[in-house]
């Protein structure tokens, strides 16, 4: 359904289908994940691709991996990635794949290597692939060596190591797929499938595209079957089809569903698809799927509606590392980072600024999270690269724009075509900040003399006509949206506009069918007016309740993105940076006080909380912090301001039980309440009340000196097949307070099927290893990653720390 944009609603029914299809469309149980016993080798070889290489002294790694976060942090690398390094490296796998005389083939499928990566089997050259966050396949079939070894190579040339604004990982950092294939079968994302609504009827529309790579002509019949969250088939259908010889076909049918269960934030319910294809009557090729119904509507004067109800995105973008684990894909870590940030209110995530991995969006899909699905941050030139610290120094021009003009718009089909089943995504941005004012692109507007967007034209250095001319953005801009639309026209068009004033003067925001603003809620008034048909929202955004109020307060404008969810490596500051220090959740996952600021904002479940912080007379007496953290050790009679962040009507704040008796203040320009008060040691907490009643309590206290650690498991019992767990360590006196303030040195054994991946105590300026078995707490506490290794027993973490009580967890691997 292709959208317009009018000023009456347009309403888009979507149906999307879920994470399991990988390249055919194939079952979890046809495709062989190839993550394990692979070899690495740091730096370029001459014949690392040759059979007869000996591999034997090669580090052995399992899949995922990133060798970048593995090295040292050095201030003479860049702080665009973090001070993190590059480089190439080549990873090998041995593999025995059976004779099959039936003409079977076999491909492999990378979902993610970063970057510039050339695929070999046997010595032998299977393609390149530079774009570093797309999935892509080869066919191995004509070069294997059946029933004997074979060799896969991979070389991956991450030498423009500062090629990213933000931190990017180097090598295999995703899942390795083996997909054996009859010679009709489902071409690679074969199944892709949409919904029409007629009243209390639903229409599944399906279209499954086929390929026959054998001599003959094939007859097939392909199933289907639809079955609902409790397993009942609810619509299925057989259809006949032919696939010409060395040829394909694509076959469109339809499967209608009476009183469709919508998919949902709060209710996110996913049907399942199956496809199976039969020839002769025997099954060849099958896809399962998970799905689901809903609706969008964009209106320019209303917003956004998902279902028909009107609502505000609340969204947050995000980058794909997770700190010391780097770009390493691990779901696990990422489903307990999604679940933290929707308990904070968030309801979408925007992919900053690059396709992420398949089982981010399944995730969304199964919690109930928007997605905005983002490709690009440059195009055909580079952006400024940050070496010695944010906006600091001369930058430097590396980047993807060198291949851009061949690979652009495959790059782009081919992250629709993978993607366009995910029911969580409802939008394709194909860019951010492209638009940057002389960064690179420039136009005479920028010589106006007065302030356009947000922007001085003093900041960009006025009109410079040598530089690339921004008129060129429209012409790109409608390439790449013709792209998206020949694959999917269920969903809109997008892009982060940076210099909106100069991109009003091109062709660009008209080529979008919504208009995403990055940091110019200034404009959103006068544009509105000037562009009535132009649906707004803001794609990146500050914290400040200001920037929020600009979309709660204006109907017309659908949602924000704040600028980060969480925090991230790269785009550093001056050494020691790890990375931006914006997120509403730290490296390691855990809340911050922004984050219980911005819940008080966005969430509906009652909550309050209170942080502290010396008052020592400077600024405005009116003002109160959004990053206070949750301490309560200062020096008797210092006056310590108290804030609280809470969606309750008022506050009240205790010590010990009693009281507080000084005055509340409340900070209207940020929503805060506020007591300053002379430091006595104790109890603190804040009741918040509704209607009168306690609806919420946050309490912190005053520790004594650290006396020994506890650790704490979110399950006892894991998968033993590469399954990650995260132990939180935190430094307790004697009674069990928190000793907020500790940095002791925590070292992290491991007894049993597991292995420790690294250790993350959220500190910015902390530029020691992450990844070896001692870390120092930062604010009390310290996260390990280990992940199970394939076999069953008992998994025992012990943790220690110079004269503090020792701690042992036990886990279980099944």
């Amino acid at each position: 359904m292709t959208i317009k944009k009018v000023p009456f609603l347009t309403t888009f029914i979507l149906l999307v289908v879920g994470a399991m299809q990988l390249i055919y469309g194939q079952s979890a149980e046809q495709a062989t994940l190839l993550n394990d016993d692979w070899k690495f080798h740091r730096g370029d070889l001459e014949n690392a691709a040759d059979i007869a290489t000996d591999d034997a002294k090669w580090q052995a790694i399992q899949l995922p991996h990133d060798w970048s976060v593995e090295s040292p942090l050095s201030p003479t690398l860049a702080s665009a990635t973090g001070y993190l390094p590059g480089g190439i490296g080549w990873y090998r796998k041995h593999l025995t794949v059976p004779e099959t005389p039936n003409g079977k083939t076999y491909h492999i499928y990378f979902e993610g290597v970063y970057n510039r990566s050339e695929v070999f089997i046997n010595g032998i050259s299977l393609g390149k692939r530079p774009n570093g966050y797309i999935s892509f396949q080869y066919d191995l079939t004509p070069y294997l060596r059946y029933g004997e070894d074979n060799v896969l190579a991979v070389r991956v040339d991450h030498s423009q190591d500062a090629d990213s604004r933000w931190y990017t990982g180097s090598g295999i950092y995703r899942n390795v797929w083996l997909v054996p294939a009859e010679p009709v079968h489902l071409e690679q994302w074969g199944v892709y499938a949409y919904p029409t609504l007629d009243k209390r009827t639903g229409t599944l529309h399906v279209q499954v595209a086929l390929a026959n790579t054998s001599t003959s002509p094939a007859n097939v019949s392909i199933q289907t079957a639809l079955t609902d969250p409790t397993g009942k088939t609810v619509a299925k259908k057989t259809t006949s089809a032919s696939v010409p010889a060395g040829d394909r076909n694509e076959i469109q049918l339809a499967l209608d569903v009476k009183a469709p269960r919508l998919w949902s934030l709060d209710n996110p319910t996913q049907y399942t698809l199956e496809t199976v294809v039969l020839q002769a009557g025997k099954p060849i090729d099958r896809s399962t799927v998970k799905t689901g119904f809903r609706t969008f509507t964009f209106d320019p004067d209303k917003g956004f509606a998902l279902n028909g109800e009107w609502m505000k995105v609340k969204g947050v973008c995000i980058h794909h590392d997770a700190g010391v684990l780097g770009a390493a894909m691990y779901p696990e870590v990422w489903r307990r980072r999604l679940l933290t940030l929707k308990k904070l209110g968030v309801n979408a995530i925007r992919t900053s600024h690059n396709p992420q991995a398949t089982s981010l969006y399944a995730l969304c899909d199964e919690l109930g999270l928007l997605v905005m699905n983002e490709a690009y941050d440059e195009w055909e030139f580079p952006k400024r690269k940050w070496l010695e610290g944010w906006n600091v120094g001369t930058p430097g021009f590396q980047g993807a724009y060198d291949f851009f003009a061949e690979w652009g718009e495959r790059d782009l089909a081919d992250l629709v075509k993978r993607d366009r089943n995910h029911l969580s995504i409802f939008a394709w941005s194909i860019g951010n900040e492209v638009d940057y004012p002389n960064d690179p692109y420039s136009h005479p507007i920028l010589d106006g003399g007065h302030r356009e967007g947000g922007f001085t034209q003093a900041t960009f250095g006025g009109y410079k006509p040598d530089a690339p001319d921004a008129m060129r953005l429209g012409d790109i801009a409608k390439r790449l949206t013709a792209v998206v639309k020949q694959y999917d026209t269920s969903r809109p068009v997008t892009a982060g506009l940076a210099g909106v004033a100069m991109s009003n003067e091109t062709a660009y925001p008209n080529a979008l069918d919504i208009a995403g603003y990055n940091y110019t809620e200034s404009r959103y008034e006068e544009d509105h007016k000037r562009y009535p048909k132009r649906v707004i929202y803001g794609s990146e955004n500050r914290h400040d309740l200001a920037a929020w109020k600009a979309v709660r307060d204006n109907e017309y404008i659908f949602g924000q993105f704040l600028w980060t969810g969480i925090d991230y490596l790269g785009e550093s500051g001056r050494w020691p940076s790890r990375g931006f220090y914006s997120g509403l959740l730290d490296f390691g996952g855990f809340i911050k006080p922004r984050g219980y600021y911005r819940q008080s904002l966005w969430a509906d479940e009652p909550m309050v909380y209170i942080g502290t912080y010396p008052r020592h007379g400077r600024g405005s007496p009116q003002r109160a912090s959004v990053d206070a953290w949750p301490v309560w050790n200062y020096t008797a009679g210092d006056t310590i301001r108290v804030v609280s962040y809470t969606n309750c009507d008022a506050v009240k704040l205790y010590l010990d039980g009693q009281p507080v008796t000084a005055e509340t203040g409340f900070d209207t320009a940020n929503g805060i309440y506020y007591w300053d008060i002379p430091y006595q040691p104790g109890k603190l907490e804040a009741v918040g009340l509704r209607g009168g009643a306690e609806a919420a309590r946050y309490a912190i206290q005053t520790s004594s000196r650290p006396a020994r650690l506890i650790a704490t498991v979110e399950r006892q019992r894991l998968t033993r097949n590469r399954e990650v767990a995260h132990v939180t360590i935190e430094v307790v006196d004697a009674a069990g307070v928190p000793v907020a303030l500790a940095d002791d040195n925590i070292n992290v054994e491991i007894d049993g099927p597991a292995q420790l991946l690294g250790l993350e105590g959220s500190n910015n300026t902390d530029m020691s290893d992450y990844t070896d078995a001692t870390h120092r707490a930062y604010r009390g506490r310290l996260l390990a990653y280990l992940v199970t290794t394939g076999q069953a027993g008992a998994i025992t973490v012990t943790c220690s720390a110079p004269w503090l009580s020792t701690v042992q967890v036990t886990l279980e691997a099944e």
